[in-house]
């Protein structure tokens, strides 16, 4: 496993967008709370925020300890020399505390906003890769490479990040997604998995929480199709999801109960569970549920 993501193994990480609501001068009160609170690492998202190695690199500048990943940087947003010259300067910068995760993104981001065109996603992912790997990179840093992860859920895109990467980040899945990840992958390669919580909070603000969560993704067939092979049907996938889904995409309760969560992922088969806090807001930063939840998660339990 390559040394970066061996840091990660036996670690909580968050998953976040909040960090966004911030100017680029603010985010250090990002990194210096997440490294306080003893988190491994920060995932962050490319969608209609700010461009992935750019915000990348401002994590990286304002943290010490903490590994700052792309979860996922789009391949539609940069070629893939681009890609594998910053992901280099990144790691060099940062004395290797960057994960380059990769994403096909989805069609409406990369058609209606991007006005790009959607390949099938294998594909475009195979020859994402076959052109990173081929890279021309000339820059003094060119011989440290970061780690590379793929968004992974269905079967064939797990195979291609087990064998043309070093693992998979997957995200709103249960356990038992996780369990069959892993058999997918190997027993090498990486296990990222992103988990949604509300930590505390009422049934009713629970429920409102996870389906404004959900309302986006359930109207993406990429996640549909990864619930339907979990078990889940059509009525599950109205806007917002359904209860029964809400109940297992997302975990609620309290830090021990969303504890009993990442062991259930770690027993699975997951190497780092990074969790997205849902707050009252999409962009309200939850530093206290953060805190909270590290006093609880800062090892990850044995599998």
């Amino acid at each position: 496993m390559h040394p970066t993501l061996a840091r990660l193994q036996g670690t909580v990480g968050v998953w976040t967008t909040t960090h966004e609501t911030l100017r680029p001068s603010r985010i250090g009160a990002i990194s210096s709370i997440l490294e306080a609170d003893g988190f491994g690492a920060i995932w962050t998202p490319e969608a209609y925020g700010r461009e992935a190695m750019t915000g990348a690199m401002l994590l990286l500048e304002t943290s010490s300890t903490l590994v700052v990943a792309t979860g996922i940087a789009s391949i539609y947003a940069r070629d893939a020399m681009a890609a594998a010259s910053a992901s280099r300067t990144l790691a060099e910068r940062s004395s290797e505390r960057f994960v380059l995760g990769l994403g096909v993104s989805h069609r409406p981001l990369v058609e209606r906003t991007r006005k790009g065109v959607y390949d099938p996603p294998l594909e475009a992912m195979s020859t994402y890769l076959d052109a990173y790997d081929t890279a021309v990179v000339s820059s003094v840093e060119h011989d440290v490479v970061p780690p590379v992860v793929l968004a992974a859920l269905g079967p064939k895109m797990l195979h291609l990040a087990a064998t043309r990467t070093d693992g998979a980040l997957t995200y709103l899945v249960t356990t038992e997604h996780t369990e069959r990840a892993r058999a997918a992958l190997g027993p090498d390669a990486f296990l990222g998995v992103e988990q949604s919580v509300v930590l505390g909070e009422d049934r009713d603000e629970f429920l409102r929480r996870a389906h404004e969560h959900l309302n986006w993704y359930t109207g993406l067939e990429s996640y549909r199709a990864s619930w339907r092979r979990l078990g889940f049907g059509d009525e599950d996938f109205v806007r917002g999801g359904s209860e029964r889904l809400c109940d297992a995409i997302v975990v609620h309760g309290d830090a021990e109960a969303i504890e009993q969560r990442v062991a259930s992922h770690v027993a699975a088969g997951a190497d780092h569970v990074c969790l997205q806090v849902l707050g009252a807001s999409t962009v309200e930063i939850p530093f206290d549920q953060w805190e909270a939840l590290g006093e609880q998660l800062s090892r990850l339990p044995s599998s």
